[in-house]
């Protein structure tokens, strides 16, 4: 019933191969586009009491594993973090329970639990 169901296998697959390649390069031009319209989040000064708390998941977890939340989260699961953006954290593990790696466990100098894994960006 479609257009191409008549056409010969070569050129079927030549259409398909030509409209996935047309497809990678949409992609790619707006990938590019993204990435120069939206800034990069900003980094966030630091008061003295989160400085402290710094200071301390430095000395805990080491630096290579503190991230910045870039914008609010919202808690809204069982151990889920209610986090501000610019807060400071430190990577526990990349995963969840179940194997989830779109959030990530981590310690909020206190507190621990889940956050999104996108809402993070390195310290």
């Amino acid at each position: 019933q479609m257009p191409h169901g008549c056409m010969p296998l070569p050129s079927f697959w030549k259409m398909v191969e030509d409209t996935l390649q047309q497809s990678g390069t949409h992609l790619s031009t707006f990938c590019q586009t993204f990435e120069t319209v939206t800034p990069s989040p900003v980094t966030q000064p630091l008061n003295p009491a989160e400085e402290r708390k710094v200071l301390s998941l430095v000395s805990k977890h080491g630096p290579d594993k503190l991230y910045q939340v870039t914008s609010n989260i919202s808690g809204s699961k069982d151990l889920d973090l209610t986090l501000q953006r610019g807060q400071i954290v430190a990577l526990l593990q990349s995963v969840d329970t179940k194997g989830n790696t779109s959030r990530w466990l981590v310690d909020a100098g206190g507190p621990r639990g889940f956050v999104p894994a996108g809402k993070l960006q390195p310290y």
